[in-house]
């Protein structure tokens, strides 16, 4: 259940911060924005998912099947960067008019209501310094989204988005099959003209163009992961 957070309601309201798959982060993915795709690319695969209406997502791969986090372990996340989408767990952005609201998800496993966890509200009212970072973290995502659709279009009007289909043989025998995601085509890419590769320069495009492809490589390493665990 969403409510709009406020000092009054939530004076007590406590976050419990630690990472793993009893606080919600046993997802496959999350969805990241371009800004992020250079801190990204050092651990995790950058993909795009289709969106439901004709569009496309950007999405850190944290696994290959449903509920599978491979970054996970018995010491948290294993990982430097961890992506916004879900540092902002479980506060949302409401939007009152032209104001940005800090919503807070009432049913999140990481809300505490006794001594665990981080305090968002000082005694006399005011925001922690917890929520202070809370609120940066919503307005940097917020500002990522906005610009989203601009980016996501560029790069399907030079269709440079392609589905893949990865096949993975466990040591059982067994198979895993990864698919309904798309990847950056490089070639496609390549073949741009120098007045296109301009103008994505220009819109700040062909930098994290480059970190999705260059994060590619950490698909390896995923399946290794995988293939680990499965052992």
């Amino acid at each position: 259940m969403l409510q709009l957070l406020d000092n009054i309601t939530h004076k007590d309201l406590r976050v419990i911060t630690e990472r793993g798959a009893a606080w919600g982060d046993d997802v496959m993915s999350a969805p990241v924005t371009p800004d992020e795709f250079r801190s990204l690319q050092a651990d995790y695969p950058i993909l795009f998912q289709p969106d439901g209406s004709g569009s496309f997502l950007p999405v850190a791969l944290f696994g290959l099947e449903q509920g599978d986090n491979l970054f996970l372990s018995d010491n948290g996340w294993e990982a430097e960067y961890l992506p916004l989408s879900m540092q902002r767990m479980p506060f949302s952005i409401g939007i009152a008019g032209e104001e940005l609201r800090i919503m807070v998800d009432m049913d999140s496993p990481r809300i505490s209501r006794g001594a665990e966890g981080e305090a968002l509200f000082l005694p006399q009212g005011g925001l922690t310094d917890h929520l202070e970072q809370v609120n940066s973290v919503l307005r940097t995502l917020h500002e990522g989204l906005q610009a989203l659709p601009e980016f996501v279009q560029a790069l399907t009007a030079h269709e440079l988005l392609e589905s893949f289909v990865l096949d993975v043989e466990r040591p059982d025998g067994s198979h895993g099959r990864l698919e309904g995601f798309y990847m950056i085509n490089e070639e496609r890419l390549a073949a741009l003209s120098a007045d296109t590769i301009g103008l994505l320069h220009q819109a700040d495009y062909l930098q994290p163009i480059y970190m999705a492809i260059a994060s590619l490589s950490n698909l390896t390493k995923l399946i290794r992961r995988h293939l680990s665990r499965t052992a």
